[in-house]
């Protein structure tokens, strides 16, 4: 297998989870890095990154989220599928709950949701994106840490795929804030810091999940919940608001496809 390969099997959850997403962080750096050589961008080719990063999380809320919690959950005692469906519907909660306090401004939208505040709308911007992050590095942090307690289940594709995602990602809300003319290295820099929320977000479920392994299963189901909600309340939406609704169509059905195959490779 590639970790045994790369030699690390033996290291401890916390290492590998932290590998992990500090590599999803990487990737994403460098995506925002990119807007010093592309500062504008095509609204049909940002259309298609938000697509791409739509499928992406879809598919791996089912591929390696939905799919393992079915089969571990019977370390509950309870049927699989009212473990799931409660885990799942959760997730989404958890994520709307969010929503509704945490002051932010999707991108392309005019008013600001969550509490009322007297934030720049660059800081609300930022607020979004960070919103954004907390679930994908929380998903790479369960599903590393998950490949500890279930020998056959191997978590690395998500933080490889969620990875792959982050660059188009990183590149398209930099592009995004320079063309509200905020500057280039601002808008790198809020690019870069945002995306560290997918490590506070990665050690945190690794955590949960090493420490009670019986709760496995609702951290998966929970996980994919939360992606879930995201992709459908904000990305796919802001992907076709310009109407270029094929070809972000098209972004969501390679990135899932991405994923799919990915998550099917022996990689743990």
């Amino acid at each position: 297998m590639v970790m045994d390969i790369l030699g690390f099997s033996n290291l401890s959850p916390f290492v590998l989870v932290l590998f992990a997403v500090m590599f999803t962080w990487f990737l994403n750096n460098l995506g925002s890095f990119l807007v010093f050589i592309f500062p504008t961008y095509e609204k049909k080719v940002f259309d298609f990154l938000l697509g791409f990063s739509s499928g992406v999380m879809i598919s791996a809320s089912f591929w390696s989220l939905l799919l393992p919690a079915f089969e571990v959950s019977d370390t509950l005692g309870l049927p699989s599928w009212i473990v799931v469906l409660i885990s799942f519907l959760l997730g989404g909660f958890l994520i709307k709950l969010l929503d509704a306090l945490l002051p932010h401004l999707h991108m392309n939208a005019k008013e600001p949701e969550g509490i009322p505040s007297m934030l720049k709308r660059v800081t609300l911007i930022y607020l979004a994106m960070t919103l954004h992050h907390i679930p994908e590095g929380f998903a790479v942090g369960v599903a590393v840490g998950a490949s500890f307690l279930v020998p056959e289940f191997s978590g690395w594709g998500v933080a490889l795929a969620i990875g792959i995602q982050n660059i188009p990602e990183g590149l398209a809300v930099s592009s995004m804030l320079v063309s509200m003319g905020v500057s280039k290295f601002r808008s790198f820099l809020l690019g870069v810091l945002s995306g560290f929320s997918e490590v506070i977000g990665g050690i945190l479920g690794m955590v949960i999940v090493v420490s009670i392994p019986p709760i496995l299963p609702i951290m998966l189901a929970l996980t994919a919940g939360a992606m879930l909600f995201v992709v459908i309340e904000e990305v796919i939406p802001e992907s076709q608001q310009s109407g270029n609704t094929d070809i972000s169509t098209i972004g969501v059905m390679i990135g899932f496809a991405v994923m799919m195959v990915l998550d099917n490779l022996n990689l743990g």
